[in-house]
């Protein structure tokens, strides 16, 4: 509607409808309240309520803090000239000027979107006065000196979070866009938010399970992993899945794929249009993927040295029963590539020879500077993790997902809170998103030993720090062609980690950085003509991660076509395309197979 002006007004609420409303969103909220309580147990067990130590880390800040009051007046005299600046600009504003604001969103910050944070003065003001103290309060806390460089990462991470959690944008009151849809709609954008909130907790059995998709919106092997395949090998970990080719002529040496565990294989398939492992049988591939199981307590004392018996050995074996190959080229994923690297140099060590040239994306191998998931790896947390694993043998897969969402929780899981609960919408359907919340349990012999050998005291990259089936290892006496993608933006294995483990295998080894981040990073077929690629061929030489990026070469769009051009010198020359079932293995079922569609 608009006034005699031509303007628009905002709509007058219909008061008995926003009553009616209200009074029905105080009965949801106490029927909320009452069965988050019945389900938790938090009234009938003893539990502890600050399993990370986070009061010892904050007490130790602060007293640090303390220690140091000249530090704490610099930043609090830095924090008022914020705020006297910003006061300055808002009233120039009353005046009907137009001055340039005190501090603006970072770039890529969604949560500031709608018109009204920067068009109407209030809201701009609450936007800019919340930027400055967060900026404030975390830099505060990166400035405090003395403190033990683990606690101190632990207290930025979860300080971030807090500055994330209080941001204004999720508040009603406090957010331009969920007012004006809860006046427009007397709202009725509540009401539908609590019921988002109550089916969240029901699915999640008590645990705010938040939607980031439509869950009917897709279903595995009708709109999402529909590569043409068959299982042609299975055991208790996994199946294995072999393509049906679509090219005459394939490469002779086979391609197999390890993915992680943490989720289902089929980031690697998702839509035919954003499929690597499609863009890799339209190449040319014969290519084999690994299907994980999602592991119940049959299978908690599996260990990492049986993910790579029953999982990469047991591949390597099928894959030659299925094409009559002895060799094979690897790619593995994340901690699948981890996985993979530790199987290389296993493979090295008693002289087999079944893999002759590895690609790993986004895989660390040194865990030095592994992150922010280091923040979850300290005794402390260790101890109260192998715990609750005790109980059932395994780590909820949603307990494993809540974790990886709270290194983006912006993206990941407030924005879903005000899409889903206060503006009270459905969330879009998205593939990538769908796949995200397909998440698998973790067995405890295998996952305690990934936190405390890797993450925790980085074995891996030492020589013969881990051992397999008996036998220690050492990556750094692998001689085959590597291949590593790391990530520019990547929050689970940092570019400058995946750089550091690169360099073990010393001149073998070539390093390309991708755009965006750890999944896009990875999955972003040419024809999207997205993010960019840098290449620097001298690994070796490059004193730093810095120093490397700051000699290579940046190309646009993908980097699969350049990862072609050098697997394709390491895959043997063309023959007749090979089909499931030709081999000694018989075709056991279509893909994307069985254990894939196991929920957790």
């Amino acid at each position: 509607m608009a006034d005699q002006h031509g303007k628009d007004q905002q709509p007058i609420p219909d008061p008995a409808v926003l009553a009616r409303n209200m009074v029905e969103i105080a009965k949801r909220c106490r029927k909320l309240v009452a069965e988050f309580m019945e389900r938790q147990d938090i009234v009938r067990k003893n539990v502890n309520f600050d399993p990370s130590n986070l009061a010892s880390a904050y007490l130790e800040m602060t007293a640090k803090i303390i220690a140091n009051p000249g530090q704490l007046l610099d930043a609090q005299v830095r924090l008022w000239r914020d705020y006297v600046s910003l006061f300055q600009t808002a009233t120039k504003r009353l005046l009907g000027e137009k001055p340039q604001p005190v501090i603006e969103p970072a770039k890529g910050d969604k949560r500031f979107k709608d018109a009204s944070w920067e068009e109407n003065q209030a809201f701009d003001f609450i936007k800019q006065a919340y930027l400055l103290s967060a900026r404030w309060i975390q830099s505060t806390v990166h400035d405090v000196e003395g403190m033990d460089p683990k606690t101190k990462k632990k207290v930025e991470f979860y300080t971030r979070q807090f500055m994330d959690a209080i941001a204004p944008s999720n508040f009603v009151l406090t957010n331009p866009e969920v007012l004006r849809v809860t006046i427009e709609s007397n709202g009725e954008n509540l009401v539908r938010g609590l019921d988002h909130v109550l089916e969240d907790l029901e699915r999640g059995k008590g645990r705010l399970d938040i939607r980031m998709t439509d869950p009917n919106a897709f279903e595995v092997g009708r709109n999402i992993a529909v590569t043409p395949g068959k299982v042609i090998f299975r055991n208790d970990l996994m199946e294995l899945l072999q393509y049906e080719p679509a090219t005459e002529k394939v490469y002779k040496r086979p391609l197999l794929i390890t993915p992680p565990w943490i989720n289902k294989f089929y980031i690697l398939d998702l839509k035919p249009q954003n499929s690597f492992i499609k863009w890799a049988v339209d190449h040319g591939y014969t290519v084999f993927v690994i299907s994980w199981v999602n592991p119940d307590s049959k299978l908690a004392q599996i260990g990492f040295e049986g993910y790579m018996n029953q999982g990469l050995l047991a591949a390597l074996d099928a894959v030659e029963q299925a094409t009559g190959e002895h060799q094979v080229n690897a790619i593995g994923y994340c901690i699948g590539g981890t996985l993979t690297a530790a199987t290389l140099a296993y493979l090295q060590t008693i002289g087999d020879k079944r893999i002759a040239a590895c690609t790993f994306f986004a895989a660390q191998v040194d865990f030095t500077e592994a992150g922010e998931l280091s923040v979850f790896v300290d005794e402390d947390q260790l101890e109260f993790l192998a715990d609750r694993m005790s109980e059932k043998g395994y780590l909820e897969g949603g307990d494993m997902a809540q974790t990886f969402n709270m290194l983006r929780a912006n993206d990941l899981i407030w924005s879903f809170v005000v899409n889903n609960y206060l503006l009270g919408r459905d969330p879009f359907p998205f593939d990538l998103l769908f796949w995200n919340q397909d998440a698998t349990r973790m067995p405890i012999a295998m996952h305690m030993f990934y936190l405390r050998e890797c993450y925790q005291k980085n074995k891996l990259s030492q020589p013969g720090g881990i051992t397999m089936n008996n036998v220690p290892i050492h990556l750094n006496k692998v001689k085959v062609p590597l291949y590593f993608v790391a990530s520019r933006e990547d929050h689970i294995a940092p570019a400058r980690s995946v750089f550091r483990g690169a360099r073990i295998f010393k001149n073998n080894a070539r390093l390309v950085l991708a755009g965006s981040g750890h999944i896009a990073g990875v999955i972003n077929p040419p024809e999207a003509n997205k993010y960019q690629h840098w290449i620097n061929d001298d690994l070796v030489g490059a004193e730093s991660f810095e120093d490397w990026l700051s000699k290579a070469t940046e190309h646009k769009g993908s980097w699969w076509p350049d990862w072609d051009r050098w697997m394709s010198t390491k895959s043997g020359a063309k023959i007749a395309a090979r089909t499931p079932g030709d081999g000694k293995l018989r075709v056991l079922d279509d893909a994307p197979g069985t254990y894939v569609k196991i929920k957790a």
